[in-house]
């Protein structure tokens, strides 16, 4: 066993909910084979527990894991691309850069370089955006069980409108997602789970669509994942190829369930929202990456007020992070904009988008805040000595005003510690 000590803070009830910090500005966590046994105050459990092993996690705050409900792997070398609207910014980005993953080898750096950016930045758990390619979706699935992070990802299939090279048949597109399905879906101690993953109803045929959701049923317990309402011209191609809502073109073959997350909504009808609602459905909120390509404002008081869930991605390489917390930050600075249709966000709110929100909308109920019988997935937060974020979270007058801080001002260089199942997956030295 192990007891960590450290200021510990996590949202058990969601602040959208009336729920408040909960916090242990000296709190002791008793950890045994990754499940929390003990919580309180560190006096309280290391009297009770005095001959375990202390992890001095003080210097910062300890949080849940982050969780990033959506973030593409084969876009983390091509980070930064300005001034284009998507579809645009896909042809000339993001599409070539993906089509290099046929190459196993190449996709084995993607890889290594993609499964590092998520545990430097304190994520413990992704839903990730595959690739087109098997092999290049194997290498991910091998670099996340060594690494030991929680992901749930599958192979990307499309066949219209993309380059021809990353365009399938919809019985290829079945029968590669059913193997690769059967291989990992629950692999590493059920760390490894995994997402059929049609990129979006603009690129598939209704044929594609049906075998995605034949894929769905035919491996039990496995995710859906795509793209929904992010940009007007895509919106308004579907709707014309469909005759139907960007919504309904999913709904009509199944795909739309608990275990379903879409990401962006940025221009939902009322009529989707109550569909995403009833069907359990849950979006990932892509702040960054919407104003990156000029996708517009999440409407966030109107997901609340039709009782969709919703948590954050990142959407790397739209967007511009792998941090939840600049993306957390990314997401207060967008409610800020929209006047009277605003919600608005706290510190608390912040933290529990990026964490229990995630673990809700991946269906990990044994992750997301820091309660007694779950495991022990965390992220250490320590500012660097004599920076400006040392400096403003040292004069903040509580602990949920240095929370504040941290979303405002840290960043993955802030990231201490990242444990998954009380393992740790990230630990730099610090000088």
């Amino acid at each position: 066993m192990t007891l960590y000590r450290g200021t510990v803070v996590d949202t058990p009830v969601s602040p959208f909910d009336g729920g408040e910090l909960r916090v242990e500005e000296d709190g002791g966590v008793l950890v045994r084979d990754g499940a929390i046994l003990a919580r309180g105050s560190f006096a309280a459990v290391r009297d009770a527990h005095p001959d375990e092993p202390v992890d001095d996690l003080r210097g910062g705050i300890v949080v849940p894991g982050f969780v990033d409900t959506h973030v593409h792997y084969p876009q983390v070398r091509i980070i930064g691309g300005l001034g284009m609207p998507l579809l645009e910014w896909l042809d000339r980005r993001a599409l070539p850069e993906e089509a290099r993953l046929a190459d196993d080898d190449y996709a084995a750096g993607v890889a290594t370089d993609f499964v590092g950016a998520l545990t430097r930045a304190g994520t413990t758990s992704a839903l990730v955006f595959g690739s087109h390619f098997p092999g290049a979706v194997d290498r991910l699935f091998e670099e996340s069980a060594r690494v030991g992070l929680r992901v749930t990802a599958g192979l990307v299939v499309s066949d219209r409108v993309l380059r021809p090279d990353l365009l399938v048949s919809p019985e290829t597109a079945y029968a590669e997602s059913v193997r690769l399905a059967q291989r990992w879906h629950g692999a590493a101690g059920g760390r490894l789970r995994y997402a059929v993953t049609p990129r979006f109803s603009l690129s598939c045929t209704d044929a594609m669509l049906q075998a995605c959701g034949s894929a769905v049923t035919a491996v039990p317990g496995v995710f859906f994942t795509s793209h929904v309402n992010e940009n007007a011209a895509e919106i308004a191609a579907v709707e014309a190829d469909f005759g139907a809502s960007y919504g309904e073109s999913y709904d009509r073959h199944g795909l739309l369930a608990r275990r379903s997350v879409l990401a962006h909504n940025v221009h939902p009808t009322d009529a989707e929202l109550d569909l995403l609602a009833a069907r359990g459905t849950a979006i990932s909120h892509c702040p960054t990456s919407n104003s990156a390509l000029g996708s517009g404002l999440f409407p966030m008081r109107r997901h609340l007020q039709r009782g969709v869930r919703f948590a954050l991605g990142t959407d790397v390489g739209g967007g511009m992070t792998f941090s939840l917390l600049r993306e957390a930050l990314q997401a207060y600075l967008v409610q800020q904009c929209l006047g009277e249709q605003r919600t608005p966000l706290s510190a608390a709110h912040l933290l529990h988008l990026a964490t229990a929100a995630g673990a809700d909308a991946l269906d990990l109920p044994e992750v997301g805040d820091l309660s007694v019988g779950k495991r022990f997935d965390a992220v250490w937060l320590r500012p660097r000595a004599g920076s400006t974020l040392d400096v403003a979270a040292s004069n903040a007058g509580d602990v949920e005003d240095a929370l504040g801080t941290y979303f405002a001002l840290a960043g993955s260089a802030d990231v201490a510690g990242a444990f998954v199942d009380g393992q740790a997956v990230w630990r730099p030295a610090r000088g």
